[in-house]
């Protein structure tokens, strides 16, 4: 495994047991806050470079030449 794929895995373990425990247990209202603004961003960041799209082996080399085609 790749660092950043090791760096997500942690990223979205820690922000879904954070969204958890502000969810189930009476927080102050600044930590629900501070959680809402860190954790869930976190989570929706680390839950999209896991399911990125990595490109077949054949289209891989086409990719770099010409990296984006979405006009």
């Amino acid at each position: 495994m790749d660092k950043q794929k090791i760096f997500c895995i942690i990223l979205l373990i820690l922000s879904v047991v954070a969204i958890v425990y502000a969810c189930i247990f009476p927080l102050a209202t600044w930590i629900v806050y501070l959680i809402a603004i860190v954790f869930i961003p976190g989570f929706v960041l680390a839950l999209g470079l896991l399911t990125m799209a990595k490109p077949r082996k054949e289209d891989a080399e086409e990719r770099v030449k010409e990296p984006f085609t979405g006009y």
